[in-house]
């Protein structure tokens, strides 16, 4: 395991970071605390999850973990505000967010999305006076844009405050729209990239064949806002490469796909979900596997 510097901070963060979006949604309690205690064990010491996550069970059962098993200084917290980002909501978030997470100090807080209703100054001053009162050591944002992560740095450099250290997008052999803009911007003004989304929400896996019927009870099905995304021709014609590398080199799909994004130099850290150990090994596996040229087939 890889532990790298997020942006500018002294946060210290796994080159494998555990997103919690499966606990208590996908996940109950127990099974939970093994996902957790697991990827603990193996050195993953990111943990991130949101508010809007089960309407906060996530940060609930993430809460739970850190003070039965008294892990809170062994790991980098991390969690988000969703929707309307007015000062005032920023704020009372946070302290939502503390609450159920049972701590008195989150490590990133990040805004889960861009807000096209809120001055950006309103939200960035929110945030600002979270880190300013000892509630929030460093913040950051997920879903951004280049541009809006660069309106941000520009505004708080401009009104000395504390400004974004790290952006959250989406990145796998499908969405690689960061390449254009997010990851120059991000290595220009050392800001940290914890990407999220490794498998293509399962896309990548290999049980979503073109033509067929999406199995019913799988994250497609149950979501099916997913599918515009991933069941195009592009999304298609990359998961026939990935089936060609994959009968060469005799690895699976998933290891395949895991390994091309734990191999990107440009990200900080990958951040895997899990609905049980196995899907934390599996992303450890993938990290050891010597497939070079078949990784460089898919770039």
């Amino acid at each position: 395991m890889e532990y790298r510097k997020l942006g500018k901070t002294d946060l210290q963060v796994s080159s494998i970071g555990l997103g919690c979006v499966t606990f208590g949604r996908e996940i109950d309690r127990d099974t939970s605390f093994q996902v957790m205690d697991h990827a603990l064990e193996r050195g993953i010491t990111l943990f991130d999850t949101a508010e809007a996550y089960a309407a906060g069970a996530s940060e609930a059962v993430v809460g739970e973990w850190l003070t039965e098993r008294g892990t809170r200084d062994k790991i980098v917290l991390a969690t988000k505000v969703a929707g309307t980002v007015t000062k005032e909501r920023v704020i009372s978030s946070a302290e939502e967010s503390l609450s159920r997470l049972k701590t008195d100090c989150i490590d990133l807080f990040q805004l889960h999305s861009w807000d096209d209703e809120t001055p950006l100054e309103q939200t960035l001053e929110g945030l600002n006076q979270l880190v300013m009162q000892g509630k929030v050591r460093y913040i950051g944002c997920s879903n951004f844009m280049a541009w809006q992560l660069a309106k941000a740095l520009l505004l708080s450099e401009q009104q000395g405050i504390a400004r974004m250290e790290s952006i959250q997008p989406p990145y796998n052999l499908v969405q690689r729209e960061i390449e254009d803009e997010v990851l120059p911007l991000c290595a220009d003004q050392d800001i940290g990239v914890m990407s999220y989304s490794p498998l293509a929400a399962g896309f990548l896996t290999g049980k979503y064949r073109r033509g067929q019927e999406v199995p019913k009870g799988t994250r497609f099905d149950v979501i099916p806002g997913h599918r515009p995304i991933y069941f195009t021709d592009h999304g298609y014609e990359v998961l026939d490469r990935l089936d060609n590398a994959a009968a060469q080199c005799g690895r699976s799909l998933v290891q395949l796909a895991l390994a091309w994004v734990l191999q990107q130099r440009d990200v900080t850290s990958v951040l895997i979900g899990a609905r049980d150990i196995s899907q934390v090994d599996q992303a450890f596996e993938a990290s050891k596997a010597a497939i070079a040229d078949e990784l460089a087939q898919l770039s």
